[in-house]
């Protein structure tokens, strides 16, 4: 059996003492090793370094519940595997499952058994055939689980390791300072065999937060992640991960304690033999944000909470500003890092992450239009009293419906710009697969489900969309046909790497135009995109096209006279390069 590599048994233990000052660190990365690497084996003699060879420009993602296609008879797990492979092969690198656990709400959100697959989904078998045909990437609920769970269930009866679980506070605690994500009570009273006690939950009453205080609860996390990697997943979503460590009398959110925990998970990624990737998810103000790479050794990538609502706003308003101005002041990626670029996801389109970015009359303007594609707003608490709104509920094909203007005739060309700006800019992009598939707000949904969410987490039945993408005039086929298109040519240019070399431009404010270049300095590419429902014409020297190489626009094969005029029709897309 090979030794534990002495580099990995220090930097556990570093990070476990500012974790657990008043524990033996030493003898808690023995225990943190067993759980990660229960065999004794399959750990790397020296960690990877930071590359950028975890992704290339082929890599894009799809984002999809187990049930998001269903068919009478038919595991819903072998009904999307069938139409990833028949429609998404080859367009798309990765599949992010959503929650696949038992669970009692949230879709997944609240699991009830972290060590199973839901029986309404399949098993892991399925899993593991996902995984076989595409990088698999899955979520790590690691803040909280349900109050319906195994674990939360024993908290209650008092039975041990589990009466340590859970997070408790009093009622007196100073909670003020608390960041909240939602409008429930932070605080919910329950009888345990111990007398009544009040849990901690940040997100709802059935969602109980673990206790991280004691060390057994990040050990047990440990052996989640083992199992998951084990039936091949390869990207590990940490859930809600901002809020992981809680102190009564703080924010309760970012907390060192945190990044810490971030640290020790991507130390076991690094020296894991599988090439794992740690994606934080914290929908958050920009800073707060990317504050989750550290100092490259924290998420291998981020997502970027600030695209869907920024972009939302451009189509809509018909100019680039406040996305530009956001864009130009991005850094880029550490080495070994990357973006998670994306549109629209099962979650609604959160305006936290637009604080700051968007003027609060601008932000006015996005609400009234939502509401009036027929979506809805979920609100947020603020510390102190009062509210603000937390996302935007509404199918992102829906909301690109009517611009502020009013135009309603370009819905899906305005859309396809919209997804053409994430595939276009810097990071790994992905997509929903309500995006692919240009699904419509399922109102009815949110009426039988009593949840906002459930607007834009629609349950296609298998035959009624195959009829929509059989048929060349539907919104559907429209929609994949043109994305698949893109996303396909985009994998053939390494301009378009994650981690390619990028340069916002300063163009006519309806188009935003970024200057893509490849890491070996070989292909350029000039992507334009016109956000208005005008035509846009600019002189191509704005772009310092090089005089004698030859241009052409990949989208529509054109060739682009450096000396010429560009022109972009209402919402056209250019990607214009010399290779």
């Amino acid at each position: 059996m090979p030794s534990t590599p002495a580099l990995l048994s220090h930097r556990l233990s570093a990070l476990l003492a500012q974790i657990y000052p008043s524990l033996d660190a030493e003898a808690l990365s023995e225990r943190v090793i067993a759980a990660f690497w229960p065999s004794g084996s399959g750990f790397r003699q020296r960690p990877r370094h930071p590359s950028n060879n975890l992704w290339s420009e082929r890599a894009a993602l799809v984002i999809s519940y187990g049930d998001s296609i269903v068919a009478e008879g038919r595991r819903p797990l072998e009904v999307l595997h069938g139409f990833l492979k028949r429609n998404l092969h080859g367009t798309v690198s990765g599949v992010h499952l959503l929650p696949f656990f038992p669970y009692s709400s949230d879709d997944g959100f609240a699991v009830t058994d972290y060590r199973a697959v839901n029986p309404a989904l399949g098993d892991w078998s399925d899993i593991r055939a996902i995984g076989e045909d595409f990088g698999l990437m899955s979520d790590m609920v690691l803040n909280h689980v349900s109050a319906e769970g195994t674990w939360f269930q024993a908290y209650l009866r008092g039975e041990a390791p589990y009466d340590r679980f859970f997070m408790e506070a009093d009622p007196a605690d100073d909670l003020s300072a608390v960041v909240r994500p939602r409008t429930t009570p932070l605080l919910r009273a329950v009888e345990t065999a111990k007398g009544e006690r009040h849990v901690w939950c940040t997100f709802s009453p059935d969602q109980v937060d673990l206790d991280f205080h004691d060390p057994e609860v990040l050990l047990e996390i440990l052996r989640v992640l083992r199992l998951h990697i084990d039936h091949g997943v390869r990207i590990i979503r940490l859930d809600a991960v901002a809020f992981l460590w809680k102190e009564p009398g703080s924010p309760s959110i970012h907390l060192p304690q945190t990044h810490a925990v971030v640290k020790l998970i991507r130390v076991l990624a690094d020296f894991a033999a599988e090439p794992v990737i740690v994606l934080t998810e914290t929908n958050v103000p920009k800073a707060e944000n990317l504050s989750y790479f550290g100092r490259r050794d924290e998420a291998h990538m981020v997502y970027n909470f600030p695209l869907p609502p920024l972009v939302l706003h451009a189509m809509l308003a018909g100019t680039v500003t406040f996305l530009r101005k956001w864009l130009r002041s991005m850094p880029p990626a550490p080495l070994g890092c990357s973006y998670f670029n994306f549109t629209a996801s099962h979650d609604g389109i959160g305006m936290r992450p637009a604080e700051g970015l968007l003027p609060p009359e601008e932000t006015a303007r996005l609400i009234e239009a939502i509401r009036a594609a027929g979506g809805l707003v979920s609100m947020r608490a603020l510390p102190g009293g009062g509210e603000a709104p937390y996302e935007l509920n509404c199918a992102y094909f829906d909301a690109m419906g009517c611009s502020f203007a009013g135009e309603t005739a370009m819905k899906i060309a305005r859309f396809l710009c919209s997804q053409t700006i994430v595939m276009s800019i810097e990071g790994v992009p992905a997509f929903y697969i309500h995006s692919f598939l240009a699904t419509p707000n399922d109102r009815e949904g949110v009426v039988r489900r009593g949840m906002n969410r459930a607007i834009n987490r629609h349950r296609w039945d298998e035959a009624a969309l195959a009829a929509r993408l059989a048929d060349p005039g539907s919104d559907q086929s429209v929609v994949l046909t043109a994305l698949q298109r893109r996303l396909r040519l985009r994998a053939r240019q390494p301009a378009f790497h994650p981690n390619a070399t990028q340069l916002t431009l300063q163009l006519d404010d309806r188009v935003l135009g970024v200057w893509r270049q490849s890491l070996d300095r070989n292909q350029s590419v000039f992507a334009l995109h016109n956000v208005s429902d005008e035509r846009v014409e600019m002189d191509a020297y704005l772009l310092n096209l090089i005089a004698d190489e030859v241009w052409r626009d990949l989208i529509s094969g054109e060739a682009v006279d450096p000396d010429g005029t560009i022109v972009l029709a209402p919402y056209q897309c250019r990607w214009i390069t010399n290779v």
